[in-house]
Parts: structure tokens; sequence; C-alpha cells
């Protein structure tokens, strides 16, 4: 491991390495701080660009954007009461009462710093496991796999805010859009309506520009215009902690590392659940529970810290497994199919250099982006007084100019629009995107496995229960679904109960 940690550096610390890690970690943190926008409207936006890169530098970019965005997502949070993603909501809680209190500069540092503790902790555990889990996982056969990722989208679809049934709904929305194209076993065109450019089925990229960033901004255009800021008043000596808030905050940053490393790694969930956990948590545990939501520095020392180390830790299952732990993940997931590079228990044995290259820049990345946080947080502060008016259009057209430059098709300006404004609409429905993204980029992958499993078993479906790993996989997914109806059914009888 120690020589593969060597050649991962050593591929890092290139040129072209570190500029477009450099590149991805500010323009990351850029779009984490602009409220509504979101990290996967940026990793989709700037997908196209990385078509010309190397592939192992195009995912160092991409994944820079996506944890760098992570730690840029709780400045609006803590100075606007305005979370720039869902993760950094629980920072509103206790960093916007901060602000109000003088001590927005503390708050800004204190995030900083745990993220970075958060993460790098995160990193040392990744290095040690995800080889474990693909070794593993080497032993695995086509019906292991598409219960794994079966198991990842009923699991996602379970834990994820609101309505669980619209979650399924969601996933099975996902799954039929995955299945549009030509099916590569028989050459059959399927749902294509004649259109020709639905032979090779849908891009992901029209559909995660249109799900999360058209739809974000559509939101964040309704939302908008009444929060002002006022960027004086933060300086370098208004951020240092006390030696007392030194010592309050180390509990909390290692007990919200732990907790987010721990569910960021399970396929299927995702930082938002590990933030939440960690915040709760802390208040459980504090002496006086009271202060919470009224200016705790530990209410944002542990959902910090939790964030970003649940972020890091989800490149585990989609590294050594190929299952994303929550939608940025699938997104990352599928541009690395896009580049040729098939993630996988083989993927750190056929390609170490990538493999390993791409853990070192997470190290650097994060020593980018507490480089770049702490003397640049009055620039950051200031880019939230951008007008809506200018920023949204201009993200709007640079965003169809993306899409444009993949097929050089109108056809996917048109398809971004309609799901922009599906996800707009699903939006103030109430219905969850992310799990849509996460059907649709394992639904080909699942249906691959499947169709393998029955070659494998001439047709019997007794190979999913047969096989140890699978049938224990299948009955965790029947509780999971059997809890999911009962929580449905249970929310039902809730209304008539309180009406009675």
């Amino acid at each position: 491991m120690l020589s593969d940690i060597i050649l991962g550096f050593e591929r890092a610390v290139s040129l072209d390495a570190l500029l477009f890690c450099f590149i991805g970690v500010t323009i990351g943190t850029f779009v984490g701080v602009l409220p509504g926008v979101g990290a996967l409207a940026a990793v989709s936006l700037c997908l196209p660009l990385t078509y010309y890169l190397d592939p192992t530098v195009a995912l160092i970019m991409l994944a820079g954007i996506f944890y760098g965005a992570q730690y840029g997502s709780s400045t609006a949070s803590i100075l606007l009461n305005v979370p720039g993603t869902v993760t950094a909501a629980v920072t509103c809680l206790d960093g916007y009462p901060m602000t109000k209190q003088g001590r927005a500069g503390l708050a800004l540092f204190v995030t900083t710093i745990c993220s970075f503790v958060g993460g790098s902790i995160a990193i040392v555990l990744m290095m040690g496991f995800t080889p474990l889990i693909a070794r593993a996982a080497l032993s695995f056969s086509s019906a292991e796999y598409f219960m794994i990722m079966a198991l990842g989208l009923v699991v996602a679809s379970t834990i994820s805010s609101g309505s669980q049934l619209k979650s399924l709904a969601m996933v099975g929305f996902g799954l039929a859009l995955g299945l549009v194209g030509t099916d590569l076993n028989s050459g059959v065109s399927r749902f294509t309506f004649g259109q020709i450019e639905l032979y090779d089925g849908i891009s992901l990229v029209p559909i995660a520009m249109g799900l999360f960033g058209v739809a974000e901004i559509l939101n964040s255009i309704q939302a908008s215009g009444t929060r002002t800021l006022n960027a004086t008043g933060i300086s370098f000596r208004s951020m240092l902690p006390t030696r007392a808030e030194w010592k309050s905050i180390v509990g909390p940053t290692l007990r919200g590392t732990a907790i987010g490393a721990g569910i960021g790694a399970l396929p299927g969930s995702g930082a938002t659940v590990a933030t939440f956990m960690a915040y709760a948590a802390e208040k459980r545990r504090s002496k006086t529970p009271e202060r919470f939501g009224k200016g705790a520095i530990e209410g944002i020392a542990a959902p910090e810290a939790a964030n970003n180390s649940a972020v890091q830790a989800a490149f585990v299952p989609t590294l050594s497994l190929g299952i994303p732990g929550d939608a940025l993940m699938a997104f990352l997931l599928g541009a690395m199919l896009i580049h040729g590079i098939v993630p996988g228990p083989r993927f750190l044995t056929d390609q170490p250099e990538m493999f390993w290259g791409l853990v070192a820049s997470f190290w650097i990345g994060n020593v980018l982006l507490l480089v770049l946080n702490i003397p640049l947080i009055g620039l950051w502060v200031r880019m939230l007084s951008i007008p809506y008016n200018i920023l949204f259009p201009a993200m709007l057209f640079f965003i169809c100019v993306g899409v444009y430059s993949i097929e050089y098709q109108v056809f996917d300006i048109g398809l971004v629009i309609l799901f922009g404004l599906l996800g707009f609409l699903m939006n103030r429905l109430g219905y969850p995107p992310a799990p849509l993204l996460l059907g649709f980029i394992l639904g080909p992958m699942m249906e691959e496995h499947f169709k393998r499993s029955l070659l494998m078993s001439r047709g019997s479906f007794s190979i999913f229960w047969e096989r140890p790993i699978s049938a224990v996989l299948l009955v965790v997914i029947l509780l999971l679904l059997a809890l999911s109806v009962r929580t449905i059914l249970k929310d039902r009888r809730k209304p008539a109960d309180d009406t009675a």
C-alpha cells in the first residue's frame, strides 16, 4: 500500500493535476457559497470541459468541485440563514444566531477547521477500507452485484426526507428512463418514439443539469430577493477561537467525523443523514442542550465535520463496488463511465495509479481549501452580494452551452429545459429528484447483471436466494420494503386519526 500511495502522490503533484485540483476546489467553493446552486449543478456544468483532459485529471477536478462545495456551502448558511446545500441546513441552526451575536468570523473559521479535520480523517479511513472491500468483492457474481445495487436504491429511497412512497416512485421513474435506447443484447430500440437522438439512450448530463441545475435556479428565483448582507466587520482577529472554544470543539469534531465516516461509507446513504445525526447526537450528549439553536459552537463543529467526513467516505462504495452513495456520487460514477473508467473491485488492481492519484488529490485538495477559505473568507462573503438577475441568466446560458457541446444537438437543449421544468414541478410537489438520478444511473447496470445472473442459472430465479451473500441482501431489501410499507400506511392513518 505504501508504494501505491507514493505512486498516487507522484501523479497528484504533477503540474496538470495540481492545476485542475486548484480549479476544481475553487469552483466548488464559489458554487457552495452561492445559495441554491448546488455542487451537482456545477459538476454537471463542468463535465463537458473534462472530455479533453486525461481521465485522472478530469476526476480530480470533478471531485474537487464536489468536496469544495461542502466547504463553501456553510458561508451563506451562517451569514444569511440560507443553506447553499441540504447538508448546510443544520449549520443554520447555530451559525446564523452566532452571526446575530457578532461572532460570524468565529463561526466561519470553525466550519473551515472542522471540515478539514473531518475530511482528512475520512481520507485515511478510505485508504485503508477501500482496498479491503474491493478485495472481498472480487468473489462477487452478477447476482450479488444486482442485489447490492437494488439495496442501494431501496436504502436511498427509504432514508430520504419526505414521503417514502414518493421516493420509491422516483426510483421507478429513474429505472424506466434508463430503459430508453437500444438494447445491447437484442439490438431492439426501446421507448425511442422514432427519435434518432434517443437510440443511444438519454444522456446523463441533460437529466442532471435539468433536475439539479435548471430546477434549483428556478426555485432560487422564486425564493430570492429579500435578504441583504453586510460584508464588513469580519476580520482575521475576529475569527480566532479562544482557548476554551478550542477545547469545546475538539470532542464534537471527532465524534462528528466518526458518524460521518460510518454513514457516508454505506451505499445509498449520504452526508445529509450524517449531519443531522451528528447534530442530534451532540445535542443529546450536551449537559446544556438548551444552548443549541442559540449559537452553540458545538452545533457547528459536529455537523460540519460529519458533512465533510461523509463526503470523502462516500467514495468508498463508489470506487470499490461501483455503487454510488448519493445523487452526486451517482453522477461522478456516470462521469467515470463516460471517460471509459469502470469503477469496482478491478479498478484498484487494474488502474492503481488513477485510484491512488485520486486519493492523494483529496489530501492536496483539502489543504488547498484550508488555504483558500481562511484568508479569502472576505472575498467569498462579498460574492453573496452578486445580484440574482445577473447570476441566474448567466448560469442558464452556460448550462445550455455545456449541454450542446456534448453531442452538438439542439435536442439536448430541449431535454435539459424539459427536465428542468419537471424538476421544478417535482420540488413543488415534494418528489425528491435524487432517487430518480440514482435509478437512472444504476438501472442499465442492474439490467445487465440481472440478465447475466439468469444466463448463469439457465433462466432460474433461484440464483438470487441460493447464493449466501445474495440471499442475505435479498432479506435486507425485503425488510426495508416492509418497513417502508408500514411507514407509508402509518402516515396515511395519521391524518384520519387527527381528523377524528
